[in-house]
């Protein structure tokens, strides 16, 4: 039987009020079985350069969940019937289904690329359970014919009254942008809890037009002109660039913060064969070269094999860029998170 050269996207169902869509290669792809939830952001490539070339390589078939970090994250643990065996997760979220005990303890002998990621990276994988796949932080985009920005510190200029948006506190890196508040307030969010970040935000509110939990509603914002400028994490840089080419990305030279991305294997996957495959796919020198690109998913590689250009590392957490990123203590951080939300809902969604 001749093999399919294309893959097949079938028909889309829901579950948990999220889209479940199966994509399939080759033509034996019913002989293996793996269902992957993962971000909303640019799933056409995360189709095309992740899951078809898994699913023909490893003749599996692959369904697929799509949405933000924290809502699928909660879908999982409400729901002990779920079809997914591998969640791919921010850090923050990674770190909250380990303490909960969603995820299956792995066994990192079965992982051959394991050993090309570094001790830090290693570290994060066996106290969570969870296998960092790329690391990322975040910057300013702007409109350089409306707004020239240099620091942080811009974003209160009285010029960008009405004319900002910011990651919401629940998203990726919500979090961040309150620790961004504290540098701004020159006080660590971790010396007062957050308390004169908080302050600083309050100032910036008037000039905050949207916080967001999709960085794809940011484009058609930019085009219209309801905003210059955005902070935004560096993966979701090329996205906004090609439909608006003018933007600019700027990481100040203060620094910024960093996230990893993670993959677990869910306790109750029932297909964990594939699942320890598709990890090992998602950090192999191959795959990592390929989302690293600006066309792909622009993510950074961690796989210590992967070299980039300086053109191939724009926009991303790598050399320059990732030497002036700090991290951020997301043990403490979670457990802040209930006051915070509170907190940022009553000055910022208000």
């Amino acid at each position: 039987m001749k093999f399919k050269k294309a893959c097949l996207l079938a028909a889309s169902f829901v579950i948990a009020g999220t889209t479940l869509a199966t994509s399939a290669c080759s033509s034996n792809a019913g002989s293996g079985k793996l269902t992957v939830s993962t971000f909303g952001l640019a799933t056409k490539q995360m189709r095309s350069d992740v899951l078809d070339p898994y699913a023909k390589k490893n003749n599996v078939k692959v369904s697929t969940q799509f949405g933000d970090s924290s809502t699928r994250l909660t879908q999982i643990e409400h729901n002990s019937n779920s079809p997914v065996d591998v969640i791919e997760l921010a850090q923050n979220n990674a770190i909250t289904g380990a303490k909960k005990k969603l995820f299956k303890k792995l066994d990192f002998s079965k992982l051959k690329n394991f050993k090309y990621l570094s001790a830090d990276q290693q570290k994060l994988a066996k106290d969570t359970n969870t296998v960092p796949y790329t690391v990322n932080s975040f910057g300013i985009i702007y409109n350089p014919k409306k707004v020239h920005i240099k620091s942080w510190d811009d974003l209160w200029s009285k010029n960008l009254k009405g004319k900002i948006a910011i990651p919401d506190i629940v998203t990726t890196f919500g979090p961040a942008m309150l620790y961004v508040a504290g540098d701004h307030a020159k006080v660590s969010v971790t010396k007062d809890d957050g308390k004169a970040a908080f302050k600083a935000l309050k100032q910036l509110k008037p000039n905050v037009v949207k916080t967001y939990s999709q960085s794809s509603d940011l484009s058609n914002m930019f085009k219209t002109g309801e905003i210059t400028a955005a902070v935004v994490g560096d993966f979701s840089i090329s996205m906004l660039q090609a439909t608006n080419p003018s933007l600019k990305y700027l990481v100040p030279a203060s620094g910024t913060y960093a996230n990893y991305d993670n993959i677990a294997i869910l306790k109750n996957s029932k297909n964990t064969q594939a699942a320890y495959k598709y990890i090992d796919f998602r950090i192999s020198e191959a795959n990592q070269k390929k989302v690293a690109s600006a066309k792909s998913l622009n993510n950074a590689p961690v796989n210590s094999q992967v070299k980039l250009t300086a053109a191939e590392a724009a926009n991303k957490t790598y050399g320059a860029i990732a030497q002036r990123a700090k991290t951020i203590d997301f043990y403490y951080v979670n457990k802040q998170m209930p006051s915070w939300i509170s907190q940022w809902n009553k000055i910022m969604n208000q």
